[in-house]
């Protein structure tokens, strides 16, 4: 904790203030990003290469059986391969085949068999096998990383794995799940980043003390994807570059690089020089300022990405339910979707997001200075004072500060602690925080992605240690919720599916220690030269290949 940032903010500042504090807090970033943007202003970007600008110091691993970040997520799409994939020309078609050609289930509905596809080649050169697959698919079960639980959830364990993930050929390979579940709930997950296959011979290669090279891929990749790492700089870039044999067909541009810029302020300069290609960040009033400029485009595309709050239930006084709803009603949830987050983020306060089968439009809670009030007295709390974390994001902080000021209103005093992605997500996954602001993008495009993390925790101990489950890292145990969550993925009725899933999310409306506020719609700032930009709609990663300049 020592490496955060901390703000205290006197209870009598007004929004403004508040907002402008907020700011205070990026100066030093900005000056950094200021001095790289001259750095990179000597020349526009090469027609053979994209540049990037984006916030990337979430990363904390290139292992696609470990990294669970948003900025982790685009990087792993292009360069691994996967089992399934879906395609950025059309996503409505669902996942299609990727390294496996074709599939099939057994009467049971319990196994599934796989046909690789012929031909592929990793990045070093070895061809794509079934023994690949499945050295991938038993690696990720067994290093039981943060994402395991995508695999995890169908039975498979370090003790199982070899048996239910089985070799039969060269070319084909099977799994056995231990129950009969839809098969496109089993692809969704397999097309996860959890899902990249990678280079068996490569990894063995580089494997110390038994680490299934876990040690090695955190700044390593080993995949057959439309473009291989040349490099990562923690905090400032990744360059990747073109895989010619990519089996899809060798993509336009031969390399791209992505930088880790912080302010919204520095990536619309960079954009409007010409020295990025495209701005993944900019706020509203950079949006503002852009448009128009017929040298310049934006594009808006509603993503899954859910903005929310959570409450630590091991803290005694935010475990209880009035002061959670009392913090629920101290949420300008009007107010900061017509502000600061204007046309970026829409107020959405169900886990699902919206094209989510089972999705919800309940809107229960806004602004209620006086119905907090009169909750908080209830709960017999006088004096609350509580400590939010929040990653050094513009919009982020920015969130955060409007809750110290509302939060402020029913005289519960807040400090705020922000660091980088790295040092708030530690934190979080301790179950160390009191309060975390923070966003949660879909791994596949199903319901239980969602319900599977903020409505199920089948062990609430601290030695589960289920970093994965957003339930398990607030400390909530739910047991009768997460019945119901494990039923709703396991009914083959599409719309009796759907119903259950409703229920499930105005339940954890009600008593949850969540508070979802908005769904992102991602505008992205490009050069009009550039084409062929999809960021992944609400169900995926940016795809890098498709582009053209």
């Amino acid at each position: 904790m020592k490496a955060f940032k901390s703000l205290r903010q006197d209870k009598t500042l007004r929004l403004g203030k508040s907002l402008t504090s907020g700011k205070a807090l990026l100066v030093g970033a900005l000056a950094g990003s200021i001095a790289l943007s001259a750095s990179l202003a000597i020349a526009k970007t090469p027609a053979n290469i994209l540049v990037i600008a984006n916030r990337i110091d979430d990363i904390t691993t290139l292992d696609p059986a470990q990294s669970f970040e948003f900025a982790g997520s685009d990087l792993s799409r292009n360069v691994y391969g996967k089992l399934v994939n879906f395609d950025p020309a059309d996503f409505s078609k669902g996942y299609q085949p990727d390294l496996a050609a074709s599939w099939s289930v057994s009467g049971d509905g319990k196994t599934i068999t796989f046909k690789m596809r012929s031909g592929v080649k990793f990045h070093s050169g070895n061809p794509v096998t079934a023994k690949d697959a499945v050295y991938s698919l038993q690696r990720a079960v067994k290093l039981n990383k943060t994402p395991a639980f995508i695999l995890t959830q169908f039975g498979f364990n370090k003790d199982n794995a070899d048996q239910t993930i089985k070799l039969i050929d060269d070319m084909s390979f099977s799994i056995t799940t231990d129950k009969k579940y839809a098969t496109s709930f089993v692809l969704n997950c397999l097309a996860s980043n959890i899902g990249g296959i990678v280079d068996m011979k490569t990894v063995m290669a580089n494997e110390k003390d038994g680490d299934f090279g876990n040690a090695w891929l955190k700044t390593n990749t080993a995949g057959s994807g439309a473009y291989k790492l040349v490099n990562w700089k923690p905090n400032e870039s990744y360059t990747l570059t073109v895989n010619k044999d990519f089996y899809a067909g060798k993509p336009a541009l031969d390399r791209v690089i992505v930088r880790h810029i912080q302010e919204s302020a520095t990536q619309r300069l960079l954009l409007e020089k010409g020295d990025i290609d495209i701005a993944r960040n900019l706020n509203p009033q950079d949006i503002t300022g852009i448009t128009g400029n017929k040298d310049l485009a934006v594009d808006s595309d509603l993503r899954g990405r859910l903005m929310y709050i959570s409450f630590n239930q091991k803290d005694p006084n935010l475990s209880k339910p009035k002061v959670i709803e009392a913090l629920k009603y101290l949420i300008d949830y009007k107010g900061m979707q017509d502000s600061f987050l204007k046309g970026q983020y829409t107020i959405h306060q169900a886990f699902l997001p919206r094209t989510y089968l089972g999705e919800i439009d309940d809107k229960p809670y806004s602004y209620n200075v006086d119905k907090a009030k009169a909750l908080l007295k209830e709960a017999g709390v006088d004096g609350l004072e509580l400590k939010i974390i929040v990653r050094e994001a513009q919009e982020r902080v920015e969130i955060a500060q409007s809750l110290q000021n509302t939060f402020g209103k029913a005289g519960v005093k807040v400090t705020l602690q922000v660091g980088t992605g790295k040092q708030t997500l530690s934190v979080y996954r301790a179950r160390e925080h009191q309060i975390y602001v923070g966003a949660w993008g879909p791994d596949y495009p199903d319901p239980n992605t969602n319900a599977g993390t903020f409505a199920f925790n089948p062990d609430n101990s601290d030695a589960a240690k289920a970093t994965g489950l957003l339930a398990w890292r607030n400390g909530w145990a739910l047991p009768e919720m997460s019945k119901a969550t494990k039923a709703a993925v396991q009914e083959p009725d599409k719309a009796k599916r759907a119903a259950m899933y409703q229920a499930i999310q105005r339940e954890h409306q009600k008593r949850g220690p969540f508070a979802v506020m908005f769904q992102k719609i991602e505008q992205t700032g490009r050069r009009a030269n550039v084409k062929g930009v999809n960021v992944g709609a609400a169900i995926t990663a940016i795809s890098y290949w498709p582009i053209t300049k």
